[in-house]
Order: C-alpha cells, then structure tokens, then sequence
C-alpha cells in the first residue's frame, strides 16, 4: 500500500479572488497536492468550484491536481474535470448506482480513479473495487463544509481497509479529509492513512501555509 505521507491542502478556505496565486503559495509551502472539493449543492448542501475554475489554475502550478467529487452525478461531471486537468479523480460510493463501471469509466479517460464513502456508509461498500483504485478515501467528517471537528470512530474503516490492501499486496494510498490538524493527523496515521486534506489547519495557522504543512508531515511521520 502507498506509505509516503502527502498533504493535500484543501482550497475551501482559498481567497478565491486570487485563486492562482494560492495555489502558488501552497506548492511553495510544500503541499503535495492540490484538493478540490467539488460541491454541487445537491449531494452536499454547499455549492463550490466549476470544471472552469480548475481549468483556468492548472497552468498556475506543477502539483498534481485531486477532484473530489461530492455530486450526484459523477458520470457526467468526472470527464469534465480530467479535461480540466486533474489527475486523481474521487467518486463517492454513495452517488452512483454502478460504482465499478463509473470508476472504470474514470479510468478509460486515463486519469487515476479514487472510491470515496461518508461517515455513515458502511466500510465493507468499498471492498470489492479497490483493484481499481489508486486511493481510498474516508471522510472523517460529514462532507459539505470545511472546518468540521474530526470524528475518531472513523479510524476504524482505515484500519480494515489497510488490512484488504494488505492481504491483497496493493499499492492503494488511504486518505482522510475533515478535521485534520497537528492534533488528529497521528491517530489517523496510525489507523493506516498516509494522505491527509487539510484545509483550516493550514490557512489558519499562525506561522503560516509552510509550518503548517511542515507541521502535519513531520507529526504523521513520526506517528508512522
């Protein structure tokens, strides 16, 4: 399974009036990659970012681009976002009836394909199609709004999804979103995640995007 630790901060809490100039900063400060939350006001009541806007960044910098979808239809809208130029494209096991065919659709487009599930959704919805995923997603918290406090009972779905990657020698990067800071990113880690979206933690923080992101990595290191 993927062991490196990255951090992908999470443009939620972006001055989106300089959107590139930002993201600049993040990469600078050492981010791994660049998380955007795709928000459609349907499947989450909150509405975010257009394939444009993504579209219209990529040139602003080097990392690699993640589209987290939180939409209800990820079969029309995960092509639009690979043309905008992401990489890793996430789709929620919750939003699509036929989950192994939208995620083989995702990779057809040749992007990377990612299985997302909610606090609520049992972990066993994901088991069957991690032999085509390059990454699991748990959400941590209930998705729609950033800011949220992190929910430890979700440790649990990390550790049986390491335990499947495991027994099936898959190289599959676990990630975590919401409520991840200098004080949860450990016992996330040691659950079995290795990528960590952090959007408030870093925005937020005192010292900066760059001690933020220095912070998060050096403590799950650490924790590894």
């Amino acid at each position: 399974m993927g062991s490196q630790i990255e951090i992908c901060p999470s443009i939620l809490p972006a001055d989106f009036s300089r959107l590139g100039e930002e993201l600049k900063m993040l990469e600078e400060a050492g981010a791994d990659r660049i998380h955007w939350d795709v928000m459609d006001g349907n499947f989450v009541p909150n509405l975010t970012v257009g394939q444009d806007v993504v579209a219209s960044c990529r040139k602003s910098v080097d990392i690699p681009f993640e589209a987290h979808l939180m939409v209800e239809d990820p079969d029309l809208l995960a092509p639009l976002y690979i043309e905008a130029g992401c990489d890793l494209v996430m789709l929620h096991a919750e939003s699509t009836r036929h989950l192994d065919r939208s995620l083989n659709r995702v990779l057809e487009l040749g992007a990377k394909a990612g299985v997302t599930i909610n606090p609520a959704t049992p972990v066993e919805n994901v088991k069957h199609v991690l032999h085509l995923v390059d990454q699991v997603l748990i959400m941590s918290v209930n998705p729609g709004f950033g800011g949220q406090k992190y929910l430890p009972s979700q440790e649990t779905k990390i550790e049986r999804v390491r335990s499947w990657i495991l027994e099936q020698d898959f190289e599959i990067d676990i990630e975590v979103d919401g409520g991840i800071s200098a004080s949860t990113i450990a016992q996330a880690t040691v659950a079995g995640a290795n990528v960590f979206v952090a959007g408030s933690a870093i925005f937020s923080h005192p010292d900066g995007p760059q001690s933020a992101i220095s912070e998060l990595r050096e403590t799950a290191s650490v924790a590894q």
